[in-house]
């Protein structure tokens, strides 16, 4: 007999409140036979994930399946239990071994990653698991599961979420670190502590930008190369992240449309939860808004060339550079508080992105009339808890080779 499953797990907070949903439906993925859901107490989203496939797999096996089609939005789970992608975590080995052996009991098991936007019944029984419920039978008592209430293999789940930052989304630290304790040093910098990740992802093409015209507050949509931009970006970072098993707390997008855009991508695409942050929009640029840079000269010659020479000057009707600077560092402070040693993405635009770069650097002012970042470039910033920080990544646009 074939069945169909559908399976999900959430965190929030990551690690935080966390709680797995699976349903079994009939062979043509219709009529729902079975719903399971229960907490984990306090948990990441990968651990959630995989017991949400592991009680959904106890549930077929109750009802009598030979064969089952697997669907999740974990491009992680999907991609380790179809042997593609190592399972390097230790603690999540024992989760995809107790998943592989309750798969072999099968005649056969497909797995397929789905859109989150596809997955909402599994996701519907994962959020009401993290509201405190649970089902009547909880199958087979899920590792981590609602008996046990934590991750059985001994490591505590924080340990998890900051073996996670160890390594930076470009490829592996350049000197090694420890995760397990409170003071994790970064050898050749001296910084302590386990450092905050930031993911600065500016937006994709618009046709305000095609034409390179100041876009600061006003809100034009991304081009349709700017959809393919997002989209490959998306890709990209899902790709890097599931790899190297590096959970996304959160993706933080400014308000405008163009960047709201390139983060639905990202989030569709990792299942990570969208918010929009205010204080990440874009500069105000006044009455130059639309205009080239030699129209803007042409128009008001003497304020262009002050503002050209210092961050104070404000376009008319606008918003300076040192505004701009001030919002995003308390912006940035908020999130630094918010999520402590987790890795965060953060969808924005050129100013704000320069904004955090040089304060990662601690340069001057002359860094952003320097510093070139290009549409849906990625560029990473670690801040430590000890104030200290560093700039693993700048400016980077490999994955859109061909668009």
């Amino acid at each position: 007999m074939k069945l169909v499953i559908e399976a999900d797990g959430g965190s929030r907070g990551n690690p935080g409140p966390a709680g797995y949903g699976a349903v079994v439906l009939d062979a043509d993925g219709e009529t729902v036979l079975a719903e399971v859901f229960d907490g984990l107490g306090r948990a990441t989203n990968n651990v959630a994930e995989y017991n949400g496939l592991i009680a959904g797999l106890s549930a077929a096996l109750e009802l009598g399946a030979t064969e089952v089609d697997v669907r999740m939005d974990s491009k992680l789970v999907v991609e380790q239990m179809c042997g593609r992608w190592k399972v390097k975590h230790p603690a999540m080995q024992p989760l995809a071994e107790r998943a592989r052996d309750l798969a072999s009991d099968f005649d056969r098991v497909d797995y397929e990653w789905i859109p989150r936007a596809r997955n909402s019944r599994a996701d519907a029984l994962a959020n009401k698991a993290m509201d405190g419920g649970s089902s009547p039978t909880v199958a087979s008592a899920p590792l981590g599961g609602a008996s046990e209430r934590a991750d059985p293999t001994g490591a505590t789940t924080e340990a998890i979420s900051r073996a996670d930052v160890v390594e930076a989304v470009a490829g592996p630290a350049v000197a090694p670190t420890t995760a397990s304790a409170d003071v994790a040093a970064t050898a050749w910098t001296g910084q302590v502590g386990v450092p905050t990740r930031l993911i600065l992802l500016r937006h994709g093409q618009t046709e305000l930008s095609v034409h390179r015209r100041y876009s600061g507050h006003g809100d034009p949509e991304l081009t349709e190369l700017g959809q393919a931009q997002a989209a490959a970006a998306a890709r990209a970072l899902a790709e890097r992240f599931a790899a190297q098993e590096i959970e996304i707390a959160a993706i933080l997008s400014s308000p405008l449309r163009r960047a709201r855009q390139t983060a639905a991508a990202l989030a569709e695409t990792t299942s990570a939860e969208l918010e929009v942050r205010d204080r990440l929009i874009e500069t105000d640029f006044g009455g130059w808004e639309g205009l080239t840079f030699s129209e803007a000269r042409e128009r008001d010659p003497e304020l262009h060339a002050r503002w050209l020479s210092s961050s104070d000057v404000e376009p008319p009707g606008g918003e300076s550079f040192t505004a701009v600077g001030e919002r995003v560092l308390a912006e940035k402070d908020a999130i630094l508080t918010e999520f402590p040693g987790q890795t965060v993405v953060l969808v924005s635009h050129v100013t704000p992105i320069k904004m955090l770069l040089r304060d990662a650097l601690g340069a001057g002012p002359s860094i952003l009339y320097r510093l070139h970042l290009d549409l849906a470039s990625v560029n990473v910033a670690e801040f430590y808890p000890d104030g200290g920080a560093s700039v693993r990544l700048v400016n980077d646009t490999s994955y859109l080779a061909g668009l």
